[in-house]
């Protein structure tokens, strides 16, 4: 669990773990400028959704990271100082008019949401605290009672020890006055001695008192005597447990959601190139909305192409475009006009700074010729071990652990797809 869900953490303290999220982003040199700027376009327009559908949290790291990469990074860029473009001087207005005064207030906002949430908790753990107390006086209470019951009992038996007793010299009494009685009628003087007046006694075998008459009485007995009472059951509730409270938040690949028939109308588009051999791609676009990226466009800029690459051209048309329907940036996706869907060395070097740009970013090749379409992201290896690599064109990379693998956060829905065609 990430320290800022943790509701047990201070205010603050769950603040910062959000900061220290939002600081955690690096740049790769190979990666021009440019594209940095054309990512914080589409990231200060993600921070824009998750602020109006009140997700504080991603939209906290989110305008942190924005801040930290164009504050403290992406300066230290070998070709910053070089690079005028448009998106520059945007970036730099939504630092100070949007990204700086929206994070204080997310700050603020934020701070009072887990101020009331760290409250509820520590009134859960003093209530759960008078709860355990109460139930130990409780218990304290019926071990008392108990113990008074047990004396009861005690009082009890030995009041009918002593009544029983009583009853016996009684009788050994009476016995005597009758045989005087007797002996005075009859003029004759008989003395018994054989014990016999003692027969009354019950018999240490059928009386729980028989050992306490003869004589061999002890504690044992009249334990036997008290547990032969039914017994005091007592019943104790355990404690309640605090329940953990877990947010999906920004660690995670978000879902993104792949219109059905994506691959059917790039293809029907590609046709043309694919029965000449000839690579198409394009560029797949599209929004956020509760936390799940919807691919809504196929974007194909002019480009130049053959069997096996395919570059784009005039790219400000497509940032154009994408700004003109406030578009986010998916991924890409190309055909294989002869070869099976997989991602060649140069397709993962141009993934590479998609994914880097954003995690869920997927990549789409369609084969033709095989019936076959894969839909592919690098793995942590792979983003390793290309995102430092120098090399160009068509070369080795390491086979295990896979490069790339298929994607597991995509799932298709029949949601409607536009394709523009820029060329």
């Amino acid at each position: 669990m990430s320290y800022h869900t943790d509701v047990s953490l201070t205010p603050e303290e769950r603040v910062r773990a959000l900061r220290k999220l939002g600081c955690n982003i690096t740049i790769n040199e190979d990666i021009t400028p440019r594209r940095y700027f054309r990512s914080g376009v589409e990231m200060e327009r993600m921070a824009s959704v998750y602020l109006d559908e009140g997700n504080l949290e991603n939209a906290f790291v989110l305008y942190n990271k924005f801040i930290t990469l164009f504050v403290e990074k992406l300066p230290h860029h070998r070709d910053y100082q070089q690079c005028e473009i448009p998106e520059k001087q945007d970036i730099l207005q939504k630092l100070k008019e949007i990204a700086f005064p929206r994070t204080d207030d997310l700050k603020k906002d934020l701070l009072k949401k887990y101020n009331l949430e760290y409250q509820e908790y520590m009134q859960g753990i003093n209530k759960r605290k008078a709860e355990c107390l109460k139930k130990m006086e409780q218990h304290q209470l019926i071990e008392a009672e108990k113990k008074r019951v047990a004396q009861l009992r005690q009082q009890q038996m030995e009041t009918e020890q002593f009544t029983f007793f009583e009853d016996q010299l009684r009788k050994q009494d009476l016995i005597r006055d009758q045989q005087k009685s007797k002996d005075s009628l009859t003029h004759k003087v008989s003395e018994q001695t054989d014990g016999s007046v003692m027969t009354c006694f019950p018999s240490a075998k059928t009386h729980p008192l028989g050992n306490v008459l003869s004589g061999q009485a002890g504690r044992n007995d009249a334990a036997t005597y008290a547990s032969q009472s039914p017994p005091i059951n007592r019943v104790l509730k355990p404690a309640a447990t605090l329940s953990a409270v877990q947010n999906e938040i920004v660690e995670g690949l978000r879902m993104v959601v792949l219109p059905k028939d994506l691959s059917h109308k790039f293809l029907q588009l590609a046709d043309a190139n694919t029965t000449r051999g000839i690579e198409t791609c394009g560029i797949l676009c599209g929004k956020l909305t509760h936390d799940e990226f919807i691919i809504t466009h196929i974007i194909v800029p002019k480009q130049s192409a053959g069997p096996d690459y395919c570059d784009m051209e005039n790219v400000e048309e497509l940032f154009n475009v994408q700004d003109q329907h406030n578009l986010l940036t998916l991924g890409w996706i190309h055909t294989h006009p002869t070869q099976t869907a997989f991602l060649s060395s140069v397709d993962l070097h141009t993934h590479c700074s998609y994914q880097l740009m954003l995690p869920e970013a997927i990549a789409i090749v369609c084969s033709p010729k095989h019936n076959d379409t894969g839909i592919f992201r690098l793995t942590n290896t792979g983003m390793l071990e290309v995102s430092v690599c120098k090399k160009k064109g068509f070369h080795p990379h390491s086979k295990e652990p896979k490069p790339f693998n298929v994607c597991r956060h995509v799932i298709v829905k029949d949601v409607k797809i536009t394709v523009l065609d820029l060329r």
